[in-house]
């Protein structure tokens, strides 16, 4: 069983790093608010050996991640005769609990692979030629991240609910690599963006990497900025097969973080210059909107249609309801 110390520190590294799916997931119940936190923290410590590329080598950081995806399945990869065998429960308070939880709700071996896999691809991957590539890359970094999620959620119907996970974890991925242009260039000398779509545009991306914004990078942003938008879509039409209990606090997160698309408009579509963030006060405003129309119908895609900076239908004016609010 998943102790109280392993839940708080697990608590204490998403409060820290992810502060705006930390805000979403206090409204989860507790059932499946703590073992969030696990799945967060195990998310972030294979985040943080990709991240230490400053400090460890490559291979170092291949062997790390593949300690962890051992750990985390509760096995060595490999013995001495080159056969897998079981090891000991880790030493590390998260791995251990997400072993344990890994277990008790059925997570899917493969899609513990798949993320360590696409954190590995990390380590040598600094560009991506298509979007297909990048879709290829998101199943394993935020599309295995939704289908945990399911799991530890229990829906009675995991198989309406799972294609419809997939794409809210691959619209959150999109927005965030949207956003983080300039960070994942600065700190990991990393693009995101498609070259087929900055070529589209045309922009190349040694531009983007010495952080130049013009109108031919602004469309190239919209353009990634309405396919998260459809995935946004996608993913929203399936939180009705969500326990009750779970399905606000899901919509709420897709509120939040599609709320960047607004701060983006904003600037005229420049990540380069700067990192829009969401302020609290902004996030506030946000739950306080999406409850009171929560209250008025339950039907997750209606209020995401009517709170969110995504529209269905891009002739409808935007209107800002937190002009005025501090962004940082």
């Amino acid at each position: 069983m998943v102790s109280d110390d392993e839940v708080a520190r697990s608590k204490a590294i998403q409060r820290r790093t992810g502060k705006t799916f930390h805000f979403a997931t206090r409204l989860l119940p507790e059932r499946v608010r703590h073992p969030t936190y696990v799945l967060y923290a195990f998310f972030r410590l294979a985040d943080e050996v990709v991240d230490a590329a400053e400090t460890a080598p490559p291979e170092e950081q291949r062997e790390r991640l593949e300690r962890l995806r051992a750990e985390a399945l509760g096995r060595q990869e490999t013995n001495d005769s080159g056969d897998s065998e079981w090891s000991p429960p880790s030493a590390d308070p998260v791995l251990r609990a997400f072993s344990e939880l890994r277990e008790r709700y059925g997570i899917a071996d493969d899609d513990v692979n798949v993320f360590v896999d696409a954190m590995l691809s990390d380590i040598d991957t600094d560009r991506y030629a298509t979007y297909e590539e990048l879709e290829a890359y998101m199943d394993g970094s935020a599309a295995a991240v939704g289908r945990m999620m399911v799991a530890i959620m229990e829906p009675e119907n995991p198989d309406r609910a799972l294609p419809h996970a997939t794409a809210l974890g691959e619209a959150f991925q999109l927005t965030n690599f949207v956003r983080d242009v300039r960070e994942d260039v600065v700190d990991r000398d990393r693009v995101y963006l498609p070259e087929e779509t900055l070529h589209a545009h045309g922009v190349d991306p040694e531009q983007v990497r010495r952080l130049e914004f013009d109108d031919r990078v602004a469309g190239a942003v919209r353009t990634e900025l309405r396919r998260a938008e459809g995935l946004y879509r996608d993913g929203v039409a399936g939180i009705q097969y969500l326990p009750e209990d779970c399905q606000f606090a899901v919509l709420l997160s897709a509120v939040l973080y599609a709320e960047h698309h607004r701060l983006i408009r904003k600037r005229g579509y420049d990540v380069v210059s700067a990192t829009p963030q969401l302020g609290r006060l902004r996030m506030v405003a946000a739950l306080a909107r999406t409850r009171m129309h929560w209250a008025l119908s339950s039907d997750p895609t209606t209020v995401f249609e009517r709170v969110s900076a995504v529209r269905s239908d891009d002739r409808v004016p935007e209107v800002d309801h937190t002009e005025g609010l501090p962004t940082q």
